[in-house]
């Protein structure tokens, strides 16, 4: 009877601590948390489009001695250096383009995976944006050893080899970086590079010189245009509402 008496008193002791503590199921329950708010309206997106123009003579392209792999003598396609894309009109590719500051906000990494191939013993493509975050998957088209080595200075190192026809190897960045080289030890002329940002504003110009930003928030920005050879230049841009700034740079060597 003692042991009842005690297990009882000890149970109301226990009932009267949960109530002061919030605890039991009249506690009224925690509200959902609401949706973030978009960074901006996209209603009021606007672009910023250019060109990249190269002006005096671009030095020639050299031809890339594949001899040291057979395979690759035998699957390339393209065997010329494509440091200067200089198309007839005098555009510039290969120029990557970008919204270095002026924006306001957070933005969710894309969630497309991009590719970065090995294929004909170049790498394709040769300069491209992604960013933190995002999956960039690089993939062996070609029936050789390649290994792909990042040596970035913001993010970590990575050095793979991809032996077999058809391997893929996933990787992401964390940190903002412009720009991240890749290369090839088997195969000292392959390179490429990837801008790497926090923000989906960013292009390569195409063979023609010809780019274009799209869907950015209405402000004032600061552009730059980076080359692999020719360095970087920035320009003052302001998007109005709905509406297209245009922007041209002008490369030289020298």
């Amino acid at each position: 009877m003692q042991h009842r008496t005690l297990w009882a008193f000890a149970s109301i002791l226990v009932l009267a601590a949960a109530a002061a503590c919030g605890g039991g199921s009249d506690a009224p329950a925690e509200a959902p948390a609401e949706p973030a708010a978009p960074a901006f309206d996209p209603a009021t997106a606007g672009n910023v489009t250019g060109s990249i123009m190269f002006e005096g003579e671009a030095p020639a392209a050299e031809m890339i001695r594949m001899n040291s792999d057979p395979v690759c003598v035998k699957e390339a396609t393209d065997t010329e250096t494509d440091y200067y894309v200089v198309g007839d009109g005098g555009g510039l590719g290969n120029v990557f383009v970008y919204v270095k500051s002026g924006l306001e906000g957070s933005f969710p990494p894309a969630s497309d995976t991009l590719i970065l191939d090995q294929k004909g013993c170049r790498y394709t493509p040769h300069v491209f944006g992604i960013q933190v975050g995002q999956t960039l998957q690089i993939v062996n088209s070609d029936p050789t050893l390649h290994n792909i080595h990042a040596t970035p200075a913001n993010n970590p190192e990575f050095n793979a080899g991809q032996p077999i026809q058809g391997m893929t190897l996933d990787r992401t960045f964390d940190n903002v970086e412009i720009m991240v080289p890749f290369k090839c030890d088997v195969h000292g002329w392959m390179n490429a590079y990837v801008g790497v940002l926090d923000h989906p504003f960013f292009a390569v110009s195409g063979s023609d010189g010809a780019f274009d930003i799209s869907g950015l928030p209405p402000g004032t920005y600061e552009i730059e245009a980076w080359h692999e050879e020719l360095g970087t230049q920035t320009q003052s841009v302001t998007v109005a509402e709905g509406g297209t700034a245009d922007v041209s740079f002008t490369f030289s060597v020298g």
